[in-house]
Order: C-alpha cells, then sequence, then structure tokens
C-alpha cells in the first residue's frame, strides 16, 4: 500500500507540473484587506 501512495503522489507532482507548464504557476490568493477608519476632518467639512 505504500508503495501505491507514493506512485500516486509523484503523479500528482507530474500532473501539477504538467499544468503549470501549460498555464503558468497557481495563483497565489492576496490577503484580504482590512480596512482601517480614518479622521478626515476635511471630509466633514465639506459633507
Amino acid at each position: 500500500m505504500d508503495y501505491l501512495e507514493k506512485v500516486l503522489e509523484k503523479l500528482k507532482e507530474l500532473a501539477q507540473e504538467l499544468i503549470e507548464t501549460l498555464l503558468g504557476p497557481q495563483a497565489e490568493t492576496e490577503p484580504e484587506l482590512i480596512p482601517i477608519p480614518v479622521n478626515d476632518p476635511q471630509r466633514r467639512r465639506n459633507g
């Protein structure tokens, strides 16, 4: 069973390399930005 797991893992690696070669590397998700409240006195005067 250990042999089969190694073969499957190797097949996954080869498939991933093939996909990256054909389509480019897998896009990494960008970290979600956290909104930061800003006190803007100029907005209060004009708004």
